[in-house]
């Protein structure tokens, strides 16, 4: 009886560790690095667009950028905006060169540089963000083509739900071991 018990409190446990690990917003650098808000050196080596496609953003977690704010700020924008880098009227202007957004919602997110010049360089970010229903799939859908024109978002496996199933294996196990 001690055995079960035992089993029935480790599996409990791995249980909660599964559901808080997947519940956990997080704050995610833009572009990996703190230099990362630049001018591209080259569309297809260091956009951020590509870095943006290989990530995946959940609702309730940030983005971090990192740049100086006496050269540079961030614009959130509409999607018209994005794509015609226009930066009069944005939807928020940071200048800090500190700053954070709070991913608050699903679905696309754009921003761009509000320095003269850089938007049309490719100094732009487009991200979609997952919508609760998606969170424990691993694959992100694509946007269709009339919501979103910004980069392809590729499927890819994600990591908190891989530990996941890896600690739901692994209290299966400790159960059937006793």
């Amino acid at each position: 009886m001690a055995c079960f018990q035992r089993a029935a409190v480790a599996c409990t446990l791995v249980l909660m560790s599964f559901f808080v690990g997947l519940s956990q917003a997080k704050d995610v650098l833009v572009g990996g690095k703190t230099d990362a808000w630049k001018i591209p050196s080259s569309e297809s080596s260091d956009s951020l667009n590509k870095w943006a496609e290989e990530a995946r953003f959940l609702v309730g977690d940030s983005l971090v950028w990192k740049y100086d704010g006496q050269k540079d700020s961030v614009l959130q924008v509409t999607k018209e905006s994005y794509a015609t880098c226009n930066t009069t009227n944005p939807i928020e202007e940071y200048k800090d060169g500190n700053t954070k957004v709070n991913l608050d919602r699903s679905g696309p997110f754009y921003f761009i540089s509000g320095a003269q010049g850089h938007c049309e360089k490719g100094q732009k970010l487009a991200v979609v963000v997952l919508s609760q229903k998606h969170r424990y799939t691993g694959i992100s859908p694509s946007p269709s083509p009339a919501e979103f024109d910004g980069p392809a978002v590729a499927p890819t496996s994600s990591a908190s739900t891989l530990r996941g199933g890896f600690l739901v294996a692994l209290g299966v196990l400790i159960l059937g071991l006793f």
